[in-house]
C-alpha cells in the first residue's frame, strides 16, 4: 500500500473489509523477523508491532519495536499489505500495536461502522486534530482499540513548486497562489480531478486556476520532474516526502486548513497494549518525532537505500529515546 492509497482510499477501502477478513490469520501475517508472539521469554510480555507495506509504516513500526524493546518488552515487526488485513488483526490481538494517521482511520473506521455512503455523507476527519482524534476514539473503543495521544510528525497532501517559481511570484501559501491568477497544471494522480482534497479543494478554497492534470502519479520522481522541467506549475505530494528539495521543489504552506489531520499516532489493542506504561514509551516518540523528522528518516531509506531498522535505531539513539 501506498501513502497515497492510504489517503485516498480509508472509505473505498472499508468497503471490502468483509470479504478480507478470511485472510487474516495469523498465516497471512509476513514476519519480519523477532520473537514470536507469546514465546517464552523473562521480559515483560511480547508485542507484535504492524506495517503497511511502504516505507514510512516500515520505519514507523521500527520506531515503535525499538523503543518499546528499550523498555523491556520483546518485540517484533509484522508487515501487512495494507489496512484492509491489518485493522482486524489488531482488533483480534494478533498484532498489539500499529502507527496508524489519525484523519484517515477515522474515516476508514466511520466507513466500517457506519458504512460507506454514510461516511461519504457525513466525514468524522477535519483539518482540526482535537476533534479527529475524539472521533476516531469513539469508533475504535467499541472495537478493542485505543487510541494513543497523536504526535507532532503529520502526513498529509502537499503541494509543491519550482523554488524559482516560487521567487519569481512570490508564493509561500496557497492562498497565495490563488491571488496569483496564474493557471496551473498539476502533476499528479488522475484521481486529483475529483479527490476534494486536490484540485475541487484547490479551487473552492484558494481560487486557484487549475487548468488541467497531468496524470504522473503522486509524488512519483517523474512528477516532481515534470515540475522542474517546466512541464507542470504544481505537484501532489507529502508534507514528509525528503526528495522534494533534490528536484528544487518547495511546499507552499497549506494555510486555509483544506487537508486533514493526518497526524501520527499509535493505535493499540487494548486488551493486550493498553497498559499506561505501553502509552507513557510510545509517547515519548510522538512527542519528539517531527514532520521533518519523518521525512529525513524516510529519504535515508527511499534514496540511500538504508535499513529502516537502521534508519529508527540511529534516529532514536540521538533523541536519546533509547540507550546505546
Amino acid at each position: 500500500m501506498s501513502k497515497t492509497s492510504r489517503m485516498a482510499g480509508a472509505v473505498l477501502g472499508a468497503v471490502v473489509l468483509t470479504g478480507s477478513l478470511v485472510a487474516c490469520g495469523g498465516d497471512s501475517l509476513e514476519s519480519d523477523g523477532g520473537s514470536d508472539k507469546g514465546s517464552g521469554s523473562d521480559k515483560k510480555g511480547s508485542l507484535v508491532v504492524g506495517a503497511a507495506a511502504f516505507t514510512e509504516s516500515k520505519v514507523l513500526a521500527e520506531l515503535y519495536a525499538q523503543i518499546l524493546g528499550d523498555g523491556g518488552y520483546d518485540t517484533s515487526v509484522t508487515t501487512v499489505k495494507n489496512r484492509e488485513l491489518y485493522e482486524p488483526s489488531l482488533e483480534k490481538g494478533e498484532i498489539d500495536v500499529v502507527p496508524e494517521y489519525a484523519a484517515t482511520l477515522t474515516e476508514f473506521l466511520n466507513a466500517k461502522v457506519n458504512g460507506a455512503d454514510e461516511a461519504l455523507k457525513t466525514p468524522l476527519a477535519s483539518s482540526d486534530t482535537a476533534a479527529t482524534v475524539a472521533a476516531l476514539e469513539k469508533l475504535a473503543e467499541p472495537l478493542g482499540l485505543k487510541v494513543l495521544p497523536a504526535g507532532k510528525a503529520v502526513d498529509q497532501n502537499a503541494f509543491a513548486v519550482t523554488k524559482e517559481y516560487a521567487e519569481k511570484n512570490n508564493l509561500k501559501t496557497l492562498s497565495d497562489l490563488g491571488a496569483s491568477k496564474l493557471k496551473v497544471k498539476i502533476a499528479a494522480g488522475d484521481e486529483c480531478e475529483v479527490r476534494p482534497f486536490c484540485a475541487p479543494g484547490l479551487k473552492k478554497t484558494y481560487g486557484i486556476d487549475v487548468t488541467g492534470i497531468d496524470p504522473q502519479g503522486v509524488g512519483t520522481p517523474q512528477a516532481k520532474q515534470a515540475v522542474k522541467d517546466g512541464k507542470d506549475q504544481l505537484v501532489l505530494s507529502t508534507t514528509t516526502d525528503g526528495t522534494l528539495d533534490s528536484f528544487g521543489l518547495v511546499v507552499l504552506e497549506d494555510d486555509k486548513k483544506l487537508q486533514n489531520a493526518d497526524n501520527v499516532l499509535p493505535v493499540v489493542n487494548a486488551k493486550d497494549a493498553g497498559s499506561q506504561e505501553i502509552a507513557d514509551l510510545l509517547g515519548k516518540l510522538s512527542d519528539a518525532l517531527t514532520t521533518e523528522d519523518l521525512a529525513k528518516l524516510n529519504l535515508k531509506v527511499d534514496a540511500e537505500r538504508a535499513k529502516p531498522a537502521d534508519v529508527a535505531k540511529e534516529y532514536l539513539e540521538s533523541k536519546g529515546l533509547i540507550g546505546k
